[in-house]
Order: structure tokens, then sequence, then C-alpha cells
């Protein structure tokens, strides 16, 4: 059984809809980045569940395996899901956040939030990770940085994505948001912009749990 996080929000949370939020490639599901996240939702009243995928839970036990193949990058997300009850919100940090992206419609997920979206690797715009985001169903929030390497706004005009998806971009941010110091901005500033965006695109979308038809 994959381990769980758990963070209630004041009071409690039945009636609360679930964000369950996964980790990228590099960092796990107790990285500030993550933890600077599930705390904002949290006070903004969501119930959050961070989980980590397997090659991360290895890590933990001193082996250095790469990130896993998606098929169980998958299954282990769908298993997290699976052991919730309640509306469901998905979302993630980078692969995390992909990941949500391309199962969030077979489980009729509420919504997806994705922090660093990795549209391509860095320095690679031709390996393209957008061909299920064309047809996405699925409300979706991608929250980019506008010196993201891995999707920069000019790239992101060009992509064919779905209708259903918009894009926040974060002045002066890299791949976890982080701007730079002559930008006028803090890491603390871009991650309130970012919870605070997530949190009304849920709000707007209350009522509807599931794929848009």
């Amino acid at each position: 059984m994959t381990p769980l996080l758990i963070d209630e929000p004041n009071g409690g949370g039945d009636e609360a809809t679930t964000i369950i939020l996964a980790h990228g490639a590099g960092a796990s599901m107790e990285h500030v980045g993550m933890q600077s996240l599930a705390d904002g939702f949290v006070t903004r009243g969501f119930r959050v569940v961070r989980f980590e995928f397997p090659f991360m839970h290895a890590r933990r036990e001193g082996r250095r395996p790469g990130p896993d193949r998606m098929p169980k990058l998958q299954a282990c997300y769908h298993e997290v899901i699976a052991s919730q009850q309640g509306p469901v919100v998905l979302a993630g940090r980078s692969m995390g956040g992909r990941v949500a992206t391309m199962i969030a419609d077979d489980v009729q997920a509420k919504a997806v939030i994705a922090f660093g979206y990795p549209f391509h690797p860095p320095r690679k715009p031709d390996n393209l990770r957008t061909a299920h985001l064309e047809h996405l169903q699925t409300a979706t929030l991608i929250v980019q940085g506008e010196r993201d390497p891995f999707g920069t706004p000019v790239e992101v005009a060009g992509y064919a994505l779905s209708d259903r998806i918009e894009v926040l971009w974060i002045a002066d941010g890299d791949h976890s948001m982080t701007p730079r110091k002559k930008s006028g901005f803090t890491y603390e500033q871009h991650v309130a912009t970012a919870l605070d965006r997530a949190v009304a695109f849920l709000t707007e979308r209350q009522g509807n749990d599931g794929p848009h038809t």
C-alpha cells in the first residue's frame, strides 16, 4: 500500500474536496515546495493527500532508481485515488502534474491543477508531451513560470491544447515558480498567487465533478 501524508483543513473535512498532490521526478512528498502547496491548500479549506511514487519510496531505502515508467506511475496514482472518498482534484508538480492530466478523464476527477507542466524536456522543444492535452476533457489549470525551460509562453502559445485547459503564467518564475530577485517578486508571493487562482478555478467549477461532455 502506498504511504500517504494527509493534511486536514481546520474543523475536519468530511465535506471537503480532497486534493491528491503528486510530487515531481526529483523531490519527495515532503519537499519544501510540496509542503508549501499542501499548507496553502489546507489554509484555504481543502483536504490534501500526498503520496510517493515507487521510485521515490525506493530512494528512501538508499537506492537511486530513476522515475518509474508511465504505466507504473499511473497505477500508483490510481491506487491512491481509489483509497479516497468524495470528490477529488488531481494535482502535482512537474511529472506528478503530467500523470494527473493523463488519468483525470478516466477517474472523472473534479479538476486538475498542474504546477510546472513538463511540456518538453529542457533544450528539447521537439520532444513534446502534449498529445493527450489536445483532447483532455477535465477542467485543468496549468501554473507555469515564464522562465520555465520545460515550456515557455511563446512555445505553449503554439500548442493545440484542449479548451478545458487554462494556463496561469507566473511572472519571471522558473520551473518551481521561483523568481529572480531583480523581478521584485518573491517565491512566497508566487505560491499565494498560484493557490488563490487554483481555489478560484475550483470554485468556478463547483457542481461539475467530472469531465465536460
